[in-house]
């Protein structure tokens, strides 16, 4: 169903797009949909089949069997008859193997579901007609038979057919099927040409037909192919050929002999003694209709190796097997209506020897071939065995299976297949944990670098990453903000070293969040001093008004840190002076983003010269915020140690920042 439901999907999508086909999923109530990795309820896909239908105002069937050819199944459907006849008698061996692949993959995934396809038998009748018989648990689907049996006649056999139910019963004739349609199928066959109109079968037509023949073949293929044309006249043949090749078709090139007029030879008597043939074919049982009951006449060598009942002639056969497939009675009568069918038998437990009671029971697969001069039935067949796994649990050898089964190379073929697949099953595993590990690793990484960029500038952390050397830079203006706690001297011989761990990693998280903020530079913390930069390492001409406002930002998350002495907030000092730098990495084994010049000891010299929770300006930082939005007061002039007099001022605020704005609180 699933497959049916995706060719839906395909057929809508095609058609009409995909919000099309999501209307009609959602109306069906299907929820997957990519219609995958589920088993479908009857209704819910004679729902979906029933609204395309109207939707698209065409016969599903035939899309359905350009979807199968689509999907990769069309060079195993044309090889399944020389005809429609045998096309459809061999349907059911080919939805076999189906199965036995599709349970074979099912096995390797560990899925519980199995295949359960319709079942179709065909009866040729006197005037060329065939009465098809269609079998199938689900009801309702009998209805895209027409157009997928038509579709492929058309194709493969140029024949166009109708067909009609004749019959339509619960079911009588099979113990599995719930529902037996009987379709009346008649054939018109049907040039196919690259130009249809143009055939004509008048005398001109034909005359050309045989000057062509004459080029080819001699006289006496000749002759056969004159007569041939000429008995069938205006009629045609259901084949992709011109008349020319439908002709030298029919005749073997070289000994003129009509392929159609093969006639086998038969020995008068069968070269081969019982023995022989019980050896030969190991696994074949013989089997007559006395008093309906199917009684054993003869059984080959393996097959009474495992069930030694056999060995006692006459006895009933369904008393040791039970069928299958197809589900039918275990008579000859039943038997002989399904005869080109294939069979499976499946040993009856009860009867196994006691070493069988533990093992799965054995399933033989075979055709059944009906004697009429002896009145009895023969069943050829081998074990139904996909791996070497199931030969092994059932406790058998590869020496039980005659060694012209090609049972045998399907064993060896699909352990292969299936070892092939969870080979590339494990690659697929692996390459999922690759994904996952590659995954976490990239996590990792990005922590990493996160934790290498807190450490060093990005653009130099890189250079350090590809081995790179790093040149000092020189930064003509920048911005360098110094703070440090008053009274920490006096704060840490009163207290524990603990509780000042505590409450300058509580003041530097607060900080630390603000550098992102404002965008300024963390350079260093020694102690209680911390310093930022901005305008380094990235130059930008607003350095002073991001260090300034970080500044004010300091002044305000510093009073919500608690001096573990008094209780109280701590108090800080901030001093910010403008000029250049020259700024580089040093050292290897902790390499530090260091700047170097007088900028940094004026700065320093701000916040030494200071005064509690203000922010000391040197001139030049001055200069660069005067016109900027921000509060200024003038300080005068100081004694600066080693600078001598300087003039300086007090930051007080931002005229237009809130202290939201300022905190980077929303």
């Amino acid at each position: 169903y699933g497959f049916i439901n995706t060719c839906l999907k395909s057929l809508v999508v095609e058609k009409y797009g995909e919000e099309t086909w999501e209307k009609l999923r959602l109306q069906a109530g299907v929820q997957d949909s990519f219609l995958t990795f589920e088993v479908y309820k009857d209704e819910i896909t004679m729902q979906l089949v029933d609204k395309v239908c109207k939707i698209l105002g065409m016969e599903f069937g035939e899309y359905f069997f350009e979807f199968c050819k689509r999907s990769g199944y069309d060079h195993m459907l044309r090889t399944l008859g020389g005809n429609l006849y045998e096309f459809i008698e061999n349907l059911d061996a080919l939805h076999s193997y189906l199965s036995l692949s599709y349970q074979a993959i099912l096995f390797l995934f560990v899925f519980p579901q199995e295949m359960n396809a319709p079942s179709f038998r065909v009866e040729k009748n006197e005037d060329g007609s065939m009465h098809l018989h269609y079998y199938s648990d689900r009801r309702g689907l009998c209805h895209i038979v027409p157009g997928i049996i038509g579709a492929a006649a058309l194709d493969f056999f140029n024949t166009e057919i109708s067909m009609e139910i004749v019959n339509q019963t619960e079911e009588e004739e099979r113990t599995g099927k719930k529902e037996h349609i009987v379709f009346l199928v008649t054939q018109n066959p049907v040039f196919l040409y690259k130009e249809r109109n143009k055939f004509s079968s008048s005398p001109q037509y034909l005359a050309d037909s045989e000057k062509q023949i004459e080029n080819q073949l001699n006289t006496e293929d000749l002759e056969k192919a004159k007569n041939t044309i000429r008995e069938r006249g205006s009629s045609v043949c259901p084949v992709k050929k011109s008349h020319w090749k439908t002709i030298r078709g029919m005749i073997t090139l070289g000994k003129g002999k009509l392929l159609r007029g093969f006639d086998p030879v038969y020995p008068k008597s069968l070269w081969i003694d019982p023995k022989a043939f019980c050896n030969g074919l190991p696994f074949h049982m013989v089997f007559d209709k006395e008093v309906r009951q199917a009684c054993v006449k003869q059984a080959g060598v393996s097959i009474q190796k495992i069930v030694p009942g056999l060995q006692t002639m006459g006895i009933c056969l369904d008393r040791y097997f039970s069928i299958v497939h197809p589900e039918v009675p275990f008579t000859i009568s039943s038997i002989q209506k399904f005869i080109n069918s294939q069979f499976v038998f499946q040993t009856r437990r009860e009867m196994m020897p006691e070493s069988w009671k533990q093992r799965p029971m054995l399933d033989l697969r075979g055709q059944m071939i009906w004697m009429e001069s002896l009145q009895c039935m023969l069943y050829l067949c081998s074990p139904l065995l996909r791996t070497l796994h199931e030969l092994e649990e059932r406790q058998m050898h590869i020496a039980d299976i005659a060694p012209h089964d090609v049972t045998r190379d399907l064993i060896l073929l699909n352990q292969q297949r299936l070892a092939e697949m969870e080979l590339s099953n494990q690659l697929e595993r692996k390459k999922e944990e690759l994904r996952v590990l590659s995954k976490h690793l990239e996590e990792e990484k990005k922590k990493t670098e996160a934790l290498l960029y807190a450490m060093l500038p990005q653009h130099v952390a890189n250079q350090l990453k590809e081995g790179k050397r790093v040149e000092a830079g020189e930064f003509k203006e920048c911005t360098i903000l110094f703070s440090d706690v008053v009274t920490f001297t006096n704060i840490c011989a009163q207290c524990e070293p603990i509780q000042i761990v505590l409450m300058l990693n509580s003041m530097y998280l607060q900080f630390d969040r603000l550098t992102t903020v404002h965008d300024v530079y963390k350079v260093e913390t020694i102690g209680d001093a911390y310093m930022v930069v901005g305008g380094v390492p990235v130059p930008v001409p607003s350095h002073a008004e991001r260090v300034a406002n970080f500044a004010l930002g300091m002044i305000i998350a510093a009073k919500g840190v608690q001096n573990p002495v008094s209780g109280n907030p701590i108090q800080i000092r901030v001093g910010i002076h403008t000029g250049p730098v020259l700024a580089g990495v040093v050292g290897e084994k902790m390499p530090r983003y260091c700047l170097f010049g007088d900028t940094v000891n004026i700065a320093s010299r701000m916040e030494s010269h200071g005064v509690p929770s203000k922010i000391h300006l040197s001139s030049s930082a001055y200069r660069c915020l005067k016109y900027k939005n921000f509060e200024i007061t003038e300080r005068g002039e100081i004694e600066v140690k080693g600078k001598g007099k300087m003039h300086t001022y007090f930051l007080l605020r931002n005229k237009t920042a809130t202290e939201n704005e300022i905190m980077g609180r929303p």
